[in-house]
């Protein structure tokens, strides 16, 4: 009988070294990239001309590939951790690289493209978007250095590299990576390494067009770090504003943009309420505008719950969408309808004219 419980001691003793030693190692791991200069590369040569000329944006979150209609993500509620197989990323990361070359969007902003991560079979997505941005320059930003995720056991997430990319017809000068807060505690470890990028367009009249591409915190206790994220980019296109610059950001709110998404896409069969209104103060004041892609004769949500397949009644809200500072004038703003058929978002698109 000693010998049994002796051996479950040990068995415990084990149990405990590994698991302890599982949380050291992520918590050891765990870092911030921080603010740094990025690499402008491509072609392009041309100007940003200051006319009547309406451009357009458009800005994807394209879920790392794996969010086909039938996906559910186990942070979202769903089961599956990982792309559906190596075959269907692929296929699916090149509709999308063919989605938004069908765009010929004069500047675009792509979200949770990842270059190197378990989930995504170690594929450098890049390679795929690329292509389809033949003449434009580009930025890459890496927002997310995650440590082995060992969760789901049976099929863990694992370890994942990930950041957003801005392409720009117009020759960008130079771009940045500007960092963000994330909140403290065991929280962050479930959060990205939050962070917005800054490009630089060179436009007429000794002026210039400054893009922002962004992901704002979702897995948070409160919704509080977004507020205070949203905060800092408002207040950086401020500054550029204030300078005679030209201002646009694009991306995840990861808030309800509409403020009321079910007065248009009505109640869903089970309410999350993980996409909180963004506050009205946060723009009062001052020269940036909240512009929320939306007909209202035909509502389209930009965002679905990946609680599991893409259903009806199932949970849907637009969290994608733009800010401007005053001298840019907004012509139209939507969102590209794909049916959830590619990622758990559907793109937005902004046109617009500089002033």
């Amino acid at each position: 009988m000693k010998k049994f419980f002796a051996t479950i001691g040990i068995l415990l003793l084990v149990v405990v070294l590994v698991v302890g030693g599982y949380f050291g190692y992520v918590f050891i791991s765990y870092h911030r990239l921080g603010n740094m200069e990025l690499t402008v590369e491509g072609n392009c040569s041309r100007e940003a001309a200051l006319t009547q000329t309406p451009y357009t944006l458009v800005s994807y979150n394209i879920g790392f590939g794996a969010y086909e209609s039938d996906y559910g993500f186990f942070m979202d509620g769903g089961k599956e951790s990982r792309a559906w197989s190596e075959e269907r990323l692929d296929a699916n990361l090149k509709k999308i690289a063919a989605l938004l070359q069908e765009q010929n969007a004069d500047f675009c902003f792509v979200q949770e493209v990842d270059i190197g991560s378990t989930r995504s079979y170690q594929f450098d997505e890049r390679t795929y978007l690329t292509p389809s941005f033949e003449g434009y320059n580009r930025v890459f930003a890496q927002n997310y250095d995650s440590p082995y995720l060992f969760y789901p056991i049976l099929k863990p997430h694992g370890a994942s590299k990930s950041g957003i990319m801005t392409f720009s017809k117009a020759e960008m000068t130079e771009a940045e990576r500007v960092e963000l807060p994330v909140e403290s505690g065991v929280t962050k470890l479930l959060d990205l390494d939050r962070c917005y990028s800054k490009s630089r367009v060179i436009a007429a009249g000794g002026k210039e067009l400054v893009l922002y591409n962004f992901h704002l915190s979702a897995y948070t206790s409160d919704g509080k770090i977004a507020e205070e994220q949203l905060k800092i980019l408002i207040a950086d296109m401020e500054a550029e504003y204030a300078k005679g610059n030209y201002c646009i950001a694009g991306g995840d709110f990861n808030k309800d943009v509409l403020g009321n998404s079910s007065d248009y896409f009505g109640k869903a069969d089970k309410e999350y309420t993980w996409a909180q209104a963004i506050p009205d103060e946060l723009f009062e004041g001052n020269h940036v505008s909240l512009v929320a892609p939306i007909d209202p004769e035909v509502p389209v949500p930009s965002c679905r719950n990946a609680d599991g397949p893409y259903h009806e009644g199932q949970f849907v809200v637009t969290v994608d969408g733009f800010m401007v500072t005053d001298n840019v004038t907004v012509q139209s703003a939507d969102v590209i309808d794909t049916g959830f058929a590619y990622s758990d978002h559907n793109p937005v698109k902004l046109q617009f004219v500089l002033n």
